[in-house]
């Protein structure tokens, strides 16, 4: 059994009952990794795991759910992150909305509060691999977890944000989180990203939270 096929095992059904294609725009951007996605996505076309701390996008959109291909518009929220967000195809994500992302061939984790890609892999199989190694802090499973068992299931299209971002202090628990529009969060946060980007290590930073 393949790392992949540990995560698929203990997941929901299929998000999507359409057969799994990806448009030119996206198998243009995944380079090398556009067949290694889509070899994931006939296995299970998009799913929630390890009680929805782990979403990875089906192919096509329905009534609940948003496909890759829309999720990658840049219209919907990625041109908020200006250049920060280039070149990148957004497959995945963890319950705080922290995006798992293809560039140049490699899978990369994607910080929504300050724009940062950091590598995580070098394929969607050795993805998985590193994803089961370390999920809790990858996923962020065990504070959803605990959200949940208070506040019940995280609905469709929703992700745990931080009332007090974690680039500004807050903290990892619980009472800091809050259900958000998983769109709504990216933009929101896309906001904090632009203003620290260019900013010298140890400067004193004065937020604008204004959209």
């Amino acid at each position: 059994m393949t790392s992949l096929d540990k995560i698929l095992s203990n997941s929901s059904s299929p998000l999507s009952d359409k057969s799994p294609e990806i448009s030119a725009q996206i198998r243009r951007l995944a380079g090398a990794l556009a067949d290694q996605l889509l070899e994931m996505l006939c296995q299970r076309n998009g799913f929630y795991s390890l009680e929805s701390a782990l979403h990875v996008f089906p192919t096509h959109s329905s009534q609940c759910e948003i496909g890759i291909c829309d999720w990658n518009e840049n219209s919907l929220w990625r041109n908020r992150y200006k250049n920060l967000a280039n070149d990148c195809v957004f497959f995945a994500e963890d319950v705080f909305g922290g995006q798992f992302c293809i560039k140049d061939g490699r899978v990369y984790t994607f910080d929504p509060e300050t724009g940062f890609l950091e590598y995580l892999a070098d394929g969607i199989d050795s993805w998985a691999q590193v994803l089961i190694n370390d999920y809790e802090v990858l996923t962020g499973y065990p504070l959803a977890h605990q959200w949940q068992i208070k506040n019940g299931q995280i609905p469709a299209g929703k992700r745990l944000l931080p009332k007090l971002p974690f680039i500004l202090g807050g903290e990892f628990e619980i009472d800091n989180l809050y259900l958000a529009d998983a769109v709504k969060g990216m933009i929101s946060r896309a906001n904090i990203a632009n203003q620290i980007k260019d900013l010298p290590d140890g400067a004193k930073i004065k937020f604008n939270f204004d959209n």
